[in-house]
């Protein structure tokens, strides 16, 4: 389709815009402290932002939306358990790294452990931020392809490109102020997203309750002690670890802690950003409920709806699909795409597509700019070349830089084959991240646990984290299987490290009763 003029206006404005804003900061930015940590001198209210629009990826926008749409709010509960997350971050986390005088995250763990602890919270690290640009890079692809007509591998190319050049350039303060921008940008269209949607009820906003209630869509699931299915348990659990691993280990919150004025700052800009974030989660939601709600409302745009997935799923597997058999998680992440086409009058389409991208952009600038620096700190200066300069040092950084935003592309154009995008990346982060933070809670918490029981419980946590993730990489027999919720494997891991390392270091201790470590 072909957006009105207006529309495409919004859209070309608000991306140069972004862009400019973010080389402003280039000056800022030309040495590696600058890049990495603003000089330490941001203010707190403007990290607390950025937190914020950082979780608002585009995958937030759409995904949580449709979740809701085709199922209900059982994914919310993912978001309950950021503010326990949250308190248990300013009371040790944020403290323990202000203390500290290295901006790496994983540098604690080869002080504790070894350089092997180091080397495998870095590897997991880097596989987890791949993975999320990807999926954010598809999901923003997904809605301009749906909603512009332009072909979804450009748009990923052409995001891909906009967002690393401008990280690039402008550094971490760059992705704090231009993270201000986008978080204001998306909430507004979030806004305008929802109250349009209740407006345009045939018997006023009440039905969509009416509606939502008849339909179960407002549900947080089982309350069953059940793990196997998705209860009200399982994502809640696998919220309390993923925002843990977030807050306590992500490199790119530990420079955010960094870059605050005092600890007491990085502290508030936390809270700031869990604050708003929690009720703005509960918004997209409710634009999923009421997007069911209007549809049902509204058969021909839902019969539209249908008939678009259809061809494309047609296209894709070439056999003919019926649209009328499509079920509503089939079309769940269509629809809201779909009513910003037909649903908003020209120039609010425009700032929803905009907002969209806000979205997107603000999660992308943050994993690239943590993820260089991660590559320069904990790999080349600490493994390749310990005594480079200042020069040498952003070279390393503006490459990284580059690289990652180039295989976040790679990555975003396989997972064009993915059913469903939010699923597919809480199953990599599973994998690729299952043990880490079990690693960091026994640094933390078991100080007594020392380096030969810490890389056992790792590679016991390697192995069953594999195990739990081998039914979705190949055939395994049903008595093999990894029982649980697949959104339970960070959470076996993570449990797994940290309960072996505490049961092994006695055995060791034992067996070797030579004061000292023993060797690893």
């Amino acid at each position: 389709m072909k957006l009105p003029t207006l529309d495409l206006f919004v859209i070309a404005a608000y991306g140069v815009g972004v862009f400019l804003f973010g080389c402003w900061f280039a000056r800022r930015s030309s040495n590696t402290s600058g890049f990495m940590t603003a000089g330490g001198g941001a203010p707190g209210w403007a990290i607390g932002l950025s937190i914020f629009g950082t979780y608002l990826s585009s995958n937030t926008f759409l995904l949580y939306p449709g979740k809701a749409y085709g199922g209900d709010w059982n994914a919310f509960a993912f978001t309950l358990a950021i503010p326990v997350a949250a308190l248990l971050a300013t009371v040790y986390f944020i403290p323990f790294y202000r203390a500290g005088r290295s901006i790496s995250a994983y540098e604690h763990l080869e002080e504790k452990f070894g350089l092997w602890a180091r080397t495998y919270g870095v590897a997991c690290y880097l596989l987890v931020q791949l993975a999320r640009v990807g999926a954010v890079m598809f999901g923003m692809s997904l809605v301009l392809s749906t909603l512009t007509g332009w072909p979804q591998h450009y748009v990923i190319i052409a995001a891909g490109v906009l967002v690393t050049v401008y990280t690039a350039i402008g550094g971490i303060e760059a992705v704090i102020w231009t993270d201000v921008v986008q978080a204001v940008v998306l909430l507004a269209g979030a806004l305008v997203l929802f109250g349009l949607l209740l407006g345009g009820m045939p018997e006023g906003p009440g039905q969509t309750l009416q509606i939502a209630r008849e339909a179960n869509k407002t549900s947080l699931g089982s309350l069953d002690l059940d793990l196997v299915r998705s209860t009200f348990w399982v994502p809640l659990l696998y919220g309390l670890v993923e925002n843990l691993r977030n807050f306590g280990i992500d490199q790119g919150y530990v420079q955010r802690y960094h870059a605050a004025r005092s600890a007491q700052a990085a502290q508030r800009s936390l809270w700031l950003g869990v604050s708003l974030y929690v009720p703005t989660c509960a918004l997209f939601f409710a634009i999923g409920t009421a997007s069911f709600a209007y549809y049902q409302t509204h058969p021909q745009m839902l019969a539209d709806v249908q008939q678009q997935v259809a061809e494309r799923r047609s296209a894709a597997g070439g056999e003919a699909v019926d649209p009328a058999s499509l079920s509503d998680s089939e079309v769940a992440d269509s629809v809201l795409p779909h009513f910003i086409v037909h649903g908003l009058p020209a120039g609010a389409t425009g700032l929803l597509i905009a907002a969209i991208c806000a979205a997107a952009m603000s999660s992308i600038d943050t994993s690239l700019n943590s993820t260089a620096t991660v590559v320069l700190i904990d790999i080349y200066q600490r493994m390749l070349r310990p005594g480079c300069g200042e020069r040498e040092s952003m070279a390393v950084l503006y490459g990284a830089t580059a690289v990652v935003g180039a295989l976040g592309v790679a990555i975003a154009l396989l997972l064009m084959r993915a059913e469903s995008v939010l699923d597919a990346y809480w199953a990599l982060s599973g994998v690729f991240a299952g043990g880490i933070l079990g690693l960091f809670l026994l640094g933390q918490f078991a100080r007594w646990v020392k380096n030969a029981a810490a890389a056992i419980a790792a590679a016991v946590g390697v192995l069953v984290v594999l195990w739990c993730s081998a039914p979705q990489l190949i055939e395994v027999p049903a008595a093999w299987r990894y029982p649980l919720h697949v959104h339970m494997t960070m959470v076996v891991g993570t449990l797994t490290v940290f309960l072996v390392g505490l049961a092994v270091q006695p055995l060791i201790t034992a067996a070797n009763p030579t004061p000292g470590e023993p060797p690893a």
